[in-house]
Order: C-alpha cells, then structure tokens, then sequence
C-alpha cells in the first residue's frame, strides 16, 4: 500500500508544480499588462474589432485597443498609469452593458469582461461613409456631400425634415460660411467671398456635364429631401461597415484632447524633439503638444486682415525645423521660429486682393535651393511665390488645361527637392508640374477619371504620393518617367484626403468619412484598415519614422484632439 501511495503523493507534487509553472507563466504574460478581458455579446459571442477605450478620471488622454479573434483585450501598462478609469467601446451596431469603469493599480493586472448588447439607435453610430452606402440614390447624386462633411457629420442632414425649397435656402445659407466653420463655431464669408456652389475645387455641389450651378443646386435639394425625414421615417435600410479583423486589432491609439471645444487640429505634424504641433482651422494660433504629458502650449499669430475670417491650414516645415501656415481668408502666410518662437507674417499686396483671397497651402521646404517659398490663392485659382527675404510677392496667375479649356483649380500644392512646384487639381484628374524659372507647366493625368487629386507629400527619392479624393484611390507619380501607379482603396466611400510614405515603404492614408486609417504595402497591394475609437473628422496625415514600428499622427478636426495610432508590427 506505500508504493501507491508514494506514486500519488508524487503525482500530486507533479500536478501542483505544473499548475504553479503555469501560473508563474501566466503573470509574466501579464507582467506587462494593465487592462485585460473579453468582450462578448449573447449574439456573437467572443467579438473581435471591437474598439475598448480606457480613460482615466481628470485626464486629456485616453488610450483604445481593439479585441482579436478570441474577443480578448489587453491594454499595456505603460499606458495606464495608475487610476481610476472610466470603459466605453465602439463596435457599430452594440452598446457597451457593463461594467463601465475599472481601478487600475500598479503591478496589478485588472480584469474586465466586457458585455454589449445590440443598440436601439444604429441611425446614431454610423459614419458618413455608410450613410453614403445606405442612401438610395446615384453615385453623381451621393458625391454633392463630399463637401458638406468639411464641416459637420451627415447627422444634421439626414436628421432633418426640410423640403427640397428649404434645403436650397440651406445651400444658399452655408455657401456663405467659411470652410473652417464648425457647428460650435461658425464664421460668415465677407462680401463677394462666398463659395461656389456649382463645381470646381472646394465646391459645395460637384459638377455635373452642361449644368448650370443653379440647375445642380435645385437637383441637389430636390435628392437631399427624398433621403432625410421630410417624409417621415427613414424608409431605406441602414448598411454598417465590418469590423476590424487580423492585422487591423493589433494596434494602441492614444488620443489627446485639446483644452477647448472649439479648436479644429486640421494639419499635425511632428518635429525632430518629439513635440506634436497643429494648425487651427478656426482660430489664429499655432499650438504645441508635448505627448508625454498632453500639455498645450499656443502660440498667436497676428490678425493682418481685421473683420475676416480666422484660422489657419496648411503646416509645413522648412529645412531649418522652422513652421510656416497659410493663413486662409487673412490674406497671408506666417512662419514660427521653433527656437525662439517668433512670429513673422507675410501679406499679399492689396491690389490684388478681394474678399476671396485665401492663402490655404504654402509649400517652404525647398526654398533654400531659391529664396522662393510657393503659395496657393484660392481666389481665381492663382500660384504666388514669396521671397521671404525681401517680401516681394510673384503672382504666376491661373492656369488652364489646354485639352478641357478649364480652370486648374489645384488644392494641395508641393515642392520638390529642387523647389519645382506639383499642383493638384481638384477639379478635375491632373497634376501639374510648374517650373519657377521657366513658369512652363505640364500636366500629367491620373487613369482614374475626375480622380480630384487632393493632397500629397514629397518621399526621398523626390515623388509624389497623393490622394484622389474622388477616385477613391491613393497614387504615386514618378517624375523620372512620368509615369501615375493608382492603388483603389478597399471600401467605397473612404474619399482619402492626403497620403504619406513611411521608411518601410508603406504608405498611409485616413478617410474623412469611415474614422478609419488605411495602411498601404506598396509591394503586395495589401491594405490594413484600422478603426479609430471616435469620429475623426481626418485631413492631415503625418507618419514619424523615429520608431520602429513606426508611429501615425493625425488631428481630430472636428473633435479637437489629436490622435496617434501605435501599430503593434
């Protein structure tokens, strides 16, 4: 009877170190782990894609994961400090039951398990992209709202109750606002300043062949009535995009929130010290943020055109580390000292401003090859060129497609290494390439018809990335052979606004319309898709390739935060 007992003592020993390695295996997975659970619902189950954002009591920053395939979670220590934490998540279509909140202790893992349950109001959750999806109606009829988003969601739209004579006084009323207007904050045009509403770059109604701009704006009214609740409820049923799966969950988003409401980050960028700077589109600051902290600090820019609208754009660096801002309806570029933090401006001569001047981009990075930094007017679609040393103005004038006869109506302008300028016309599918000295411009086409290529940046081997707004597409052009490579994104509707190449190769882009950030291998054609946790109205994208993986960047320009995406390979 000893020798079986002995072997049961044994075996028992055994089980219980094997249970204690286990165990001891299982807190060093951990180790580094604040925030860890699954979320479920009774109708799927584990539910991978789900976005789950931890924000801690009295701070700006909050930090989002996203489950994998087993529904499982787990936030990393070093972005919780210890505290409490309120939960909230976003997966289109659920509502977070409980638990909401969680306390966060150092070299404690906290657990929670995450339940959801379907929502009662879908209309409330989705993003215009699948308002788009959903909406009966052509796509000539849909792409009239691709302006409208500039400055609110698609909510006050398709929550109203106007007839088509009253949503034609609304385009009447909103040509008149100043794009960088918010519902929090709006800004009325001055005089003659009032934006088209017929076609061309920035235009509230996109052109349609041989219509007038009223006969498009009656057209436009007369679909907008048939698409809200002018009749009633809503009769057409609501489409939801997937969630993220695979490659699209391993990722931390950490967002910062602005110290007020009603700051619009439309461009942000990163310096070489690691601080995060952003130009508002509604007010005449530059602000700085240290990401460590969140901390803020603004720095005024000057009112050199009293009684016009404020804000700013565009965001570039020169050689020097130094920021210059187009100044939008202020008539006028600015340049910051990062050193010093000195401000100079520079105004357009007043004989040829109107009450349309806009000064929305500026593009400085190449004017220490000439002294000439480029500078966009939106007013009648001219090219201006500063010299920032003397302050003398050259105004290159309105180019004109020799083929179509129409207006190169370019949005995002950039110089190349040797200071040549790339203009993107927005309205139509070209990209003019303009030479400073001989003032000759050759237009090279995208395959994509009426692509609207919209904004882009220079890589190091000097080409062009851009985004085809209308095309739905990212592309590349070559200068060496002229040469255009177009990569269709993979869900309709996404409308990419600008595009950035990485150090890997990969090319980044994010969809004012869906809150998701794509992700380009340029070699495979493979794009990843991940989801941000709140509405994210995205312009500017900006990728720093001081870490590996590489870190993204962009402003929440209708949240007022700014918003980093950590992909985790």
């Amino acid at each position: 009877m000893r020798k079986p007992l002995l072997l049961t003592a044994i075996a028992a020993l055994t089980a219980l170190a094997i249970g204690v390695g286990s165990n001891l295996s299982s807190l060093q997975a951990q180790a580094n782990v604040a925030l860890t659970g699954r979320v479920t619902s009774a109708e799927e189950g584990p539910m991978e894609g789900v976005v789950v954002t931890a924000s801690r009591d009295g701070s700006t920053i909050s930090v989002s994961v996203v489950t994998d395939d087993t529904g499982r979670y787990n936030v990393p220590a070093s972005r919780l400090p210890e505290g409490e934490y309120g939960l909230r998540i976003r997966a289109v279509g659920y509502e977070l039951v409980g638990p909401t909140a969680i306390d966060v202790r150092p070299g404690v893992t906290a657990s929670a398990d995450l339940r959801l349950m379907p929502t009662e109001n879908l209309a409330a959750q989705i993003t215009n992209a699948e308002w788009l999806a959903s909406m009966p109606g052509s796509d000539a009829q849909k792409k009239f709202l691709l302006s409208c988003n500039s400055c609110h969601s698609y909510q006050p739209i398709v929550n109203s109750a106007h007839d088509a004579r009253q949503f034609l006084q609304v385009l009447e009323r909103m040509a008149g606002y100043y794009p960088g207007s918010t519902l929090l904050k709006p800004q009325r045009l001055v005089g003659s300043a009032r934006r088209n509403l017929g076609g061309g770059a920035g235009n509230a109604v996109g052109g349609e062949g041989g219509m007038s701009a009223d006969s498009r704006a009656v057209a436009a009214a007369e679909w907008l009535a048939t698409v809200n609740r002018s009749k009633g409820p809503r009769d057409y049923q609501l489409e939801t995009l997937p969630r993220p799966r695979g490659r699209a969950t391993r990722v931390v988003v950490t967002e910062y929130a602005l110290p007020r409401k009603t700051i619009e980050p439309h461009d942000v960028v990163v310096d070489s010290d690691g601080m995060v700077w952003y130009s508002d589109f509604g007010a005449m600051f530059l602000g700085k943020m240290d990401p460590k902290t969140g901390r803020v600090t603004e720095y005024p820019i000057p009112v050199i055109k009293e009684g016009f609208p404020v804000g700013t754009l565009d965001l570039e660096f020169d050689r020097d580390g130094n920021l210059w801002v187009g100044l939008m309806y202020q008539g006028g570029v600015a340049k910051l000292e990062r050193k010093t933090g000195k401000v100079q401006t520079w105004s357009v001569p007043k004989e040829w401003q109107t009450d349309a001047t806009q000064q929305s981009f500026v593009s400085p990075t190449s004017w220490h090859v000439d002294g000439k930094v480029w500078v966009k007017n939106s007013d009648r679609a001219q090219i201006l060129r500063l010299d920032p040393a003397t302050g003398a103005w050259e105004n290159f004038g309105t180019f004109t497609d020799p083929a179509t006869k129409r207006t190169i109506g370019s949005y995002g302008i950039n110089a190349d290494r040797s200071n040549k300028l790339y203009m993107l016309d927005f309205n139509a599918a070209n990209i003019g390439i303009l030479d400073g000295g001989t003032k000759q411009l050759e237009l090279v086409r995208t395959a994509i018809p009426n692509s609207r290529p919209r904004r882009g940046s220079i890589d190091a081997q000097n080409r062009l990335w851009f985004a085809e707004y209308d095309g739905d597409a990212i592309a590349v052009l070559d200068p060496r052979t002229r040469q255009i490579r177009e990569w269709p994104v993979p869900t309709k509707w996404s409308n990419p606004y600008d595009v950035v190449i990485d150090k890997n190769g990969d090319a980044w882009t994010g969809s004012m319309m869906n809150d998701r950030v794509l992700r380009l291998n340029t070699t495979t054609g493979a794009f990843t898709e991940y989801l941000l946790p709140n509405p994210t109205n995205i312009r500017r994208v900006w990728v720093d390739n001081s870490t590996t993986p590489v870190t993204f960047w962009v402003g929440s320009n209708h949240g007022a935060s700014i918003v980093k995406l950590e992909p985790l390979d």
